[in-house]
């Protein structure tokens, strides 16, 4: 079946399960994936039409299903799946392919949950090696919200699987996903770590889809997806774009060489055979692609064929407080550090843990983990140990930089493959068997073998970077020259980026910073790329700042106003200003510093025991979070980053209080609860989060709750507000049936409803009072129910 997956021109897939589902089996409650055993017929007539229509690729029934959504159904993830391609491949025929439908697992990994990546990566390895062995021609994990449960997928099925791998995305109003992934981020990453195709699906209709593939499309060579949906939901069930609208719509991703074409919620059969109908006559269009090296995080993406900071201070190296830090796993202080390089303007950090005597793998993959839950910037991945750099790269959610190999065979036997594997980009020492070469063209050497072995193993050329070594001149008085030229030769002749140490230059001086900052312009100027440095040492910056305006790379040199606008410390002053300390409280939640909301809620409490915090201090930062969020300058994880630092003062608080024998007073009750037949609680829970933070006491009934159990809590709570949440389509109705139910036996209260299918308007139409479209959003109806 590859020849239709690979196939010159269109290929064309189908359109929503979902909605054929919900109307050829109106009274289903569960799982729709479910279908596929206990209703074969029913989705192997749905495939069929799709392919009739004129899909090449049908997707199986098979979305959401896991070993944890089939508890109780007496079926196994291994038997539906082989149902689900078996249904598929009876309606498919010779000419269409059948593709295992792998979406999200339903919950959130750090730090937006607790769903570790061995836990994701599980649920994804046992689905894919299931779908393979029923006979799938390939995977598309699809409706992607969060790049690193998007990364954690892709790479299972890669390790577990040999077949092709389409990855698609959804995204937002903002032109981000959920958890803040931009388009440019996602293609970057997505297309390093070898997906056959990457694209969008769901989200919306085609025209606000457009711009999302638009800035894909120039981040990527890979052959882009689009399965748009027919518009929005209105309250009488239907979608507001016909099937030949939709077709008339979807015919403008011609012009960014789309190649593979389909719908999704709200599409039928009908709208798939006025697409391709619609694409008659047009040709596939070849994309003009320049390759470049972006470095990315989920929500940063850093052009590293630009002059960029790589911080350094995440380094034990000659840092004695650091390295007791990495001994004692202390990462309330490791992240304060990630937190300060990122404030002080880094744009990448770099992370070793190489200390005697620890795990280093292990010590690695926490510190990753807990760096890149706090900060947005890229990582480097700094170690000599092969498994210390695997364990950083598969926690790491994004595109990182390998630092480093060398110029010995064993090393780049063992490292070039992660490389590879993973989709990082490379840092190689000029150093081999003999040492560090005295002279520039020797380095040049090892640098030039470097690139050949890394280009034979499939690393792009302009993925590799060349660190040619600082050596202290104080030590090796002719070393600063030898190093310089080594830059400029890497440049000229081998057309190759590099990087340095930049401060061990001046190792052994007094005044280091004079004789590193004139060392760092001259590097610059011989083709440095990538200066590792002391984001807070100003004299440093000072030169990065002043050789970008005056060279042109900051035209109009207004990354220099603005730099000398901001040019101070990035990080919190204390002080034993009562005043000052207030202030950082608000800052530190605001900013999601969690360790020093907990630190500053003590001592304000040590000071003043009758202190405010939750009215005067947590809720106006939690007010500010949310503008930041509403506005778009925030997305979920800070949010949740935000919420949890509340939540540390607030525990600090409660503390205090049991101890004195006081309890504080609760702004009222409010029950949340997923819907019936629907087990995804994500938003459920970032609600739960944000309302107890301002006080609120939440009666969380879970998942899959009964509209029965709703009632039952609502009417012997005295609850006011009731707040319900679902996912899926199939399950808007339970939705509906749980708001009438609780209006039957008189519940008087106000119910708000919430979830990614819902609109205002089909809230309105199933009875609900309110419509919250985000956590900042249940916030604003708590205080309108309940005042303030």
């Amino acid at each position: 079946m590859n020849e239709i997956i690979s196939k010159e021109g269109f290929v064309f897939l189908d359109g929503a399960m979902g909605t054929s589902l919900r109307t050829a089996v109106p009274d289903h409650s569960g799982i729709p994936d479910i279908l596929s055993v206990t209703h074969p017929g029913v989705v192997t007539e749905i495939h069929r039409k799709y392919a009739e229509a004129g899909s090449d690729i049908i997707y199986t029934n098979t979305f959401g299903a896991s070993e944890e959504k089939l508890e109780g159904t007496g079926t196994t993830l291994e038997r539906l799946i082989a149902a689900a391609v078996e249904n598929a491949r009876k309606a498919a025929g010779e000419n269409t392919a059948v593709a295992l439908d792998v979406g999200p697992t339903g919950k959130m990994m750090p730090p937006m949950g607790e769903m570790t990546f061995d836990e994701a990566y599980e649920i994804f390895r046992k689905k894919m090696i299931f779908g393979e062995k029923a006979g799938a021609d390939l995977i598309v994990i699809e409706t992607m919200s969060d790049l690193g449960e998007a990364r954690t997928a892709l790479l299972a099925a890669k390790e577990n699987t040999a077949l092709p791998v389409f990855v698609t995305m959804t995204f937002g109003e903002n032109g981000r996903s959920f958890a803040g992934c931009s388009p440019e981020n996602f293609a970057v990453l997505m297309t390093a770590m070898g997906a056959d195709a990457i694209g969008v699906n769901c989200s919306f209709g085609p025209d606000q889809l457009y711009p999302v593939i638009l800035e894909m499309s120039r981040k990527t060579d890979l052959p882009l997806i689009v399965k748009a949906n027919a518009g929005l939901p209105s309250s009488d069930g239907s979608y507001s774009i016909g099937p030949a609208d939709f077709a008339e719509k979807m015919k403008r991703f011609s012009e960014v060489g789309i190649k593979y074409l389909g719908g999704c919620c709200g599409t039928t059969p009908e709208y798939i055979r006025c697409l391709k109908e619609a694409y008659t006559g047009i040709h596939l269009r070849e994309r003009d692609f320049e390759r470049k090296c972006y470095i990315v995080s989920q929500r940063k993406c850093v052009d590293a064929d630009k002059i960029s900071i790589v911080g350094e201070r995440l380094n034990p190296t000659g840092k004695k407080k650091l390295a007791a830090a990495l001994a004692e796993e202390d990462m309330d202080y490791l992240v304060s550090v990630a937190k300060e390089e990122e404030s002080a303007g880094a744009d990448i950090l770099d992370v070793n843990v190489g200390i005697p005597g620890a795990d280093e793998a292990s010590l690695m993959r926490k510190v990753v983990s807990a760096v890149s839950s706090v900060t947005d910037l890229p990582l480097q991945i700094d170690s000599k140990s092969p498994s210390a750099i695997e364990a950083g790269l598969r926690a790491f959610p994004g595109r990182a930089i390998i630092n480093s190999v060398d110029g010995t065979d064993e090393t780049l036997d063992g490292i070039l493959p992660l490389a590879k594997k993973y989709g990082a980009a490379l840092i190689g020492l000029t150093i081999d068997e003999n040492g560090i070469p005295a002279s520039a063209l020797d380095r040049v050497k090892i640098a030039k073998k470097i690139m050949e072995r890394a280009v034979s193993a499939g690393i792009p050329k302009n993925d590799i970077f060349i660190d040619c070594l600082t050596l202290a001149v104080s030590a090796e008085p002719e070393g600063a020259v030898q190093t310089l030229e080594a830059v400029r030769l890497v440049r000229d002749e081998l057309g190759l980026k590099t990087t340095l140490g930049v401060s061990n230059i001046s190792f052994g001086l007094p005044e280091r910073e004079v004789i590193a900052s004139s060392f760092l312009t001259l590097a610059l100027n011989n083709g440095l790329t990538l200066p590792i440095i002391n984001p807070s040492a100003r004299r440093m910056k000072d030169a990065v700042f002043s050789f970008r305006a005056l060279t042109g790379l900051d035209r109009s040199c207004m990354d220099y106003v603005e730099y000398m606008k901001s040019a101070q410390p990035g990080q919190i002053q204390n002080t034993e200003s009562a005043e000052t300390r207030l202030t950082d409280l608000k800052k530190a939640i605001v900013n999601g510093d969690e360790a020093l909301s907990r630190r500053i809620s003590g001592v304000l409490l040590d000071n003043d025991p009758s202190a405010d915090l939750i009215n005067g201090l947590i809720i106006p930062a939690l007010d500010e979070v949310g503008s930041k969020f509403e506005s778009g300058e925030y997305f979920l994880p800070q949010l949740m980053r935000s919420a949890s630092a509340a939540s540390a003062a607030v525990e600090v608080l409660k503390a205090r209080m049991k101890n004195s024998k006081t309890d504080s007073e609760s702004k009222g009750k409010i029950i949340l609860a997923t819907v019936r037949g629907d087990i995804h609680d994500i938003g459920k829970n970032i609600v739960k989060m944000v309302l107890a933070n301002y006080g609120y006491e939440i009666i969380d009934l879970g998942k899959d709750v009964p509209k029965e159990a709703v009632a039952e809590s609502a009417l012997e709570n005295d609850v006011r507000l009731v707040g319900l949440s679902a996912l899926m389509t199939t399950t808007l109705d339970s939705m509906e049936e749980t708001i009438a139910y609780l209006r039957s036996l008189g519940y008087s209260g106000y119910v708000m409803v919430g979830g990614a299918v819902l609109t205002e308007e089909y809230a309105k139409k199933i009875g609900a009072d309110f419509y919250a479209k985000d956590a900042k959003e249940s916030a604003d109806i708590a205080k309108t129910v309940f005042g303030g």
